[in-house]
């Protein structure tokens, strides 16, 4: 069983094409259906353009549209692109097909972060940062663990993040514990199944820019991180500096997952899952894995949100839309895992 694999323009090409469909489709579908020329009709008119035919009830549909949904599909977009391209550096630092975003347990300090947030009964903007600062806390005492022993170790790597995991998991537990069973617990179960109803204008603004630069400067590394897949010292040989671009893509990717479970909360699977697609159809490269994921990411969390939207009256979490479809995922690409990881 094999999947023919294409030229990563082509490739490229059909997944912009692909995710253009799927966002206008995305701006259609929810609790209030929008027609196709109504959605057209808002664009054209927020840009300044008079659409031939008016859409019914403007007002209403510039509202939906502009004060709900759109924010809504650009942080699914921003979100799923930012935690598959993470999942992918990690997998090509870690040289390992079962690794994700959460390894050094950036997951974990996330949750921790909001969950403080939640308790001190802060804002939104203030869980937000909290759970930002929470995951690159957890990941900074990881690597600190692993540092103490040894540094050059990936095996060590990888057991400071058992450790980071489990403190911090720990400290998650305790704050559910001591929060009030009536108002603040209700919330921060909430929050960890994963959920994009928060996504603003304003959050997504915020989340965008950083999102792109993360994307782009990845990618960028592409090259390296193929000469540091044939090992640390083959890396070295040929003037790859591996301590700094280990660590560096490390650091990048986990601003991408925390800054993603800050606004959406944790959403798992799609950073394991769509970088093994990704491979599938462009084979191992890393400087074309990774912009590929970030675009097959950005569908399948739109598609997740759709479904969330829309498969019973009371909005389902993302999350657990994410999960179950990510294991289906999964499971039909694991036979191939092994191909794509080979040239």
């Amino acid at each position: 069983m094999s999947l023919p694999r294409l030229r990563a323009p082509v490739v490229g090409g059909l997944c912009v094409g692909a995710l253009v469909i799927l966002a206008g489709g995305s701006a259609c579908v929810g609790r209030y259906p929008l027609q196709p020329g109504q959605v057209l009709g808002a664009l054209l008119a927020a840009v300044g353009m008079t659409p031939r035919v008016p859409p019914v009830d403007a007002d209403l549909v510039h509202t939906i549209l502009f004060g709900a949904r759109l924010p809504r599909i650009g942080g699914a977009m921003c979100v799923g692109a930012a935690l598959s391209v993470a999942g992918a550096a990690y997998q090509a630092v870690f040289r390992n097909p079962l690794v994700s975003p959460g390894l050094l347990g950036v997951l974990a300090g996330a949750g921790t972060g909001a969950a403080l947030g939640i308790v001190w009964g802060l804002g939104t903007p203030g869980v937000a940062a909290l759970s930002f600062a929470g995951g690159i806390a957890a990941v900074a005492f990881g690597v600190g663990v692993a540092h103490m022993f040894d540094a050059a170790s990936m095996m060590m790597l990888v057991f400071g993040g058992l450790i980071s995991s489990a403190l911090f998991t720990a400290l998650l537990s305790l704050l559910k514990y001591i929060a009030d069973p009536q108002n603040q617990l209700p919330d921060i179960v909430f929050w960890l199944l994963g959920s994009l109803t928060q996504v603003s204008a304003q959050a997504l603004g915020v989340l965008v820019l950083p999102v792109m630069v993360g994307i782009v400067l990845l990618s960028a590394c592409g090259r390296m991180l193929d000469g540091l897949a044939m090992g640390d010292e083959e890396a070295r040989t040929l003037g790859i500096p591996v301590m700094a671009l280990r660590y560096g893509v490390i650091g990048a990717a986990t601003v991408l997952a925390a800054m993603t479970v800050s606004v959406a909360g944790m959403i798992g699977w799609v950073g394991l899952v769509v970088p093994h697609v990704a491979r599938l159809l462009v084979g191992p490269c890393n400087m074309r894995v990774l912009p590929v994921s970030a675009c097959i990411g950005a569908m399948f969390l739109l598609v997740c949100d759709d479904l969330a939207r829309t498969l019973s009256a009371e909005e389902i979490p993302v999350g657990l839309i994410a999960d179950l479809l990510g294991v289906v995922v999964f499971v039909a690409v694991l036979p191939l895992l092994r191909r794509g990881w080979r040239a």
